[in-house]
């Protein structure tokens, strides 16, 4: 507070000194005859002073402004504007001229920055680039939960929270607690008065992002600073004071730690140029429950944080590397090469996704800037604690769908039920690009879940969880003549076995062989990899090499038919 306070001290008195000036001639009437007397300037000097020093206090407290010197330039232009006008004339008149052109100038400098600095913003975010992502291991569950159902989930637990009325349901965002993924939500004030009878919110809740059949779990922790809070006891006002001169770029988030304590969390980072462009370059952490401020550089981020970097910086970061690949103007006119984030992610336009090893990244595709084009150009997945990001081309020689063109699938697909898609991924399922989506109905609630070929639309699968979506997509990949790349950490074993049953069936250029074998396994194998599989018939001894996946259908690598030599 003291800070602000000298802050807006200091810079009363500049404007004062810029508006009001030193020396001014008022006019009077004197036995009849007009004549211009010196008018004392103090009382007004002081008063300019003392109001813009009110007026910059409230402005600052209220819209928690980062107070360096150059975010005043709207309000010193003016005041120099106001200063060369009114000044007397003489050598004062002159110098406030000057200095009331120099700051034109330097507001537009600022005014005029995103025309210079385009190229700047493209190399701050500019992306690796690789082909394709790595094939999804299938023994795995995506965090694919919509953030709706779980919302809606959590709004019918909200009995469990003391004193119900005073508080409302926050947020909601995904991370890693304890090794699980689950969507937090924290517990806020309903409004102003509630806050000053509460004081403190009672905790927030939990609920798996992988299980759609979990159930939210009220955590108790009271927290005093947090987003829906008033005065000092607002989160991003406290950070602002314990850091007046940070460019933040985002909301305050929640992070739990392995331990259940909350954390409130925020990017800051610095311009590009000119006030203009942001790029991340750390935290700032709040202890809900006590104040504690922390900040920390990008790079010592604490390990229980997924998302250092906030979805919104993500999101700016996705729109400066699809507009300003050739600049400025070509983002306008030419738009050669230009590429448009989608808007289909779940915060900021961004979804969170946890590769294997459980760190969280930002996923987003892009489109084309053609109007009823709903190819993909491309995508990228941006690590949610360095900012650092890969720009995803896809093989170019298919063209692939994007998440606007799957959830009109969807909807086309579930026309009479009148059910729509949310939170569609980008996926390598089995060596192939794929949408994994979750459909909602209509009061959202989970339905199914829909995967879908960017590449082969018509080649898709749904289910009730993503395993078994899967394990019915890897069949219709099969069916669709596609190649099926087993990604699993699946060990590979061998059996010999004798066939009771055996099932073939045309797909495409290719034939798939379904075989029982009489210790009661199934196996599924392709003539696209397994060509002499074609000609396994029942009572025929096999030597097979497959992957045990823990599937209905294990699938198979090699044959060897012993019955024919083979």
């Amino acid at each position: 507070m003291l800070n602000l306070l000298l802050f807006s001290v200091i810079s009363g008195l500049v404007l004062a000194l810029l508006a009001v000036p030193f020396r001014a001639a008022g006019v009077m009437k004197k036995d009849g005859r007009k004549a211009t007397e010196p008018v004392n300037t103090v009382p007004l000097l002081i008063g300019c002073a003392v109001s813009f020093a009110i007026i910059t206090f409230g402005v600052y407290y209220f819209l928690n402004l980062d107070r360096n010197w150059t975010s005043l330039w709207p309000a010193v232009v003016v005041a120099a504007v106001i200063g060369a006008a009114s000044a007397a004339g003489g050598t004062e008149r002159k110098a406030r001229t000057v200095v009331s052109l120099a700051a034109l100038v330097f507001a537009a400098y600022l005014l005029a920055a995103p025309l210079f600095n385009a190229n700047d913003k493209y190399k701050a975010v500019e992306m690796e680039e690789q082909v394709e992502i790595s094939a999804f291991d299938e023994t795995k569950t995506p965090a694919s939960v919509p953030p709706k159902f779980a919302r809606n989930k959590m709004k019918k637990a909200f009995g469990q929270v003391p004193n119900t009325s005073y508080y409302e349901l926050g947020e909601l965002q995904i991370q890693k607690v304890g090794g699980e993924f689950v969507y937090i939500a924290p517990v806020e004030f309903a409004g102003f008065f509630k806050w000053l009878n509460g004081d403190t919110t009672p905790g927030y809740f939990t609920m798996s992002a992988t299980d759609s059949a979990d159930n939210p779990k009220f955590v108790k922790a009271e927290m005093a600073y947090t987003p829906s809070s008033f005065f000092h006891k607002n989160v991003g006002r406290h950070m602002r004071m314990a850091h007046p001169g940070l460019i933040f770029y985002g909301d305050a988030q929640l992070e739990i730690d392995d331990e259940g304590k909350p954390h409130y969390i925020r990017s800051y980072g610095k311009f590009i140029s000119a006030r203009n462009g942001f790029d991340v370059k750390g935290i700032v952490a709040v202890d809900p429950a006590t104040g504690k401020t922390q900040r920390y550089a990008i790079r010592d981020v604490p390990e229980f944080i997924d998302g250092a970097v906030s979805p919104e910086a993500v999101s700016l970061a996705n729109s400066y590397f699809g507009k300003y690949v050739h600049g400025f103007w070509n983002s306008l006119f030419g738009k050669k090469d230009v590429k448009l984030p989608s808007d289909e992610g779940t915060e900021a336009n961004v979804s969170p996704v946890f590769d294997e090893t459980g760190r969280m990244y930002y996923f987003t595709d892009f489109t084309s800037p053609k109007e009823e084009v709903d190819s993909m150009l491309g995508y990228a997945l941006t690590d949610a604690r360095t900012g650092e990001a890969t720009y995803y081309t896809g093989n170019l020689e298919e063209s692939y769908m994007d998440s606007q063109g799957t959830l009109q699938i969807i909807e086309k697909k579930f026309i009479e039920k009148k059910w729509s898609g949310e939170m569609p991924v980008l996926y390598n399922f089995y060596g192939e690009a794929s949408w994994l989506t979750p459909v909602l109905d209509q009061n959202g609630f989970l339905q199914n879940y829909f995967i879908v070929s960017a590449a082969n639309p018509e080649i898709s699968a749904f289910a009730g969880t993503p395993n078994e979506a899967l394990k019915l997509y890897k069949t219709a990949l099969q069916r669709g003549g596609s190649t099926v790349d087993g990604s699993s950490e699946a060990e590979e074993a061998k059996a010999a076995v004798t066939v009771q049953r055996v099932y073939k069936e045309r797909a495409g250029d290719f034939t798939l062989v379904s075989i029982l074998a009489e210790d009661g396994r199934s196996f599924l194998a392709s003539t696209e990899t397994v060509p002499l599989s074609v000609y396994i018939q029942e009572g025929d001894q096999l030597d097979v090499t497959y992957l045990e996946t823990g599937e209905l259908f294990l699938p198979v690598k090699e044959i060897a038919n012993k019955t024919i030599g083979q």
